[in-house]
């Protein structure tokens, strides 16, 4: 394992969080989980995002809608398979399934379709703010190309409450 791979605090783990300190000066970090635990820059979850999903769509498997036999054209997997699976079988299985997929994706993201990365505990509030601004401010524009005005006027006010807080 070369050095860069390496965790900083225990010189063992690999290191798999990049954390970047910008005051007073900016400064790179690279731990292990573990370290990075301990250092209260992230809370380890019990069970992973998988385990989640497969664990929801057992108990979906059992309700079934309009296309849940449709396959995809390139591996021939159905969205029955997925279901029961837990994983897709390739790349192309997100715009096969995609109708029947952004309903889940909007539920395990909190109503967001693509992911955004994480957060750490610690951020301050400010930072968070932005964030969700800055995600706000993207998912307006996408409203108003797409021309769906009631969703574009709702983003609207979340924004200027948002801003006015």
């Amino acid at each position: 394992m070369s050095m860069n791979n390496v965790c900083q605090l225990c010189h063992q783990a690999k290191a798999t969080v990049h954390v970047t300190d910008t005051v007073p000066e900016k400064k790179e970090r690279h731990l292990c989980e573990e370290c990075a635990e301990r250092e209260g820059i992230i809370v380890r979850q019990h069970h992973s995002t998988n385990e989640i999903l497969q664990q929801f769509l057992k108990h979906k498997v059992a309700l079934s809608s309009p296309g849940e036999d449709a396959a995809c054209p390139q591996c021939g997997m159905t969205f029955r398979e997925f279901q029961v699976k837990g994983l897709l079988g390739c790349p192309n299985d997100y715009v096969a399934f995609q109708a029947l997929l952004n309903p889940l994706i909007e539920r395990a993201h909190e109503g967001a379709t693509r992911h955004i990365g994480k957060t750490p505990c610690t951020a301050e509030q400010a930072v968070q703010k932005h964030t969700r601004l800055s995600r706000l401010h993207q998912e307006l524009k996408a409203a108003v190309e797409g021309e769906s005005y009631e969703k574009a006027a709702s983003l609207r006010d979340e924004i200027r409450s948002l801003e006015s807080a």
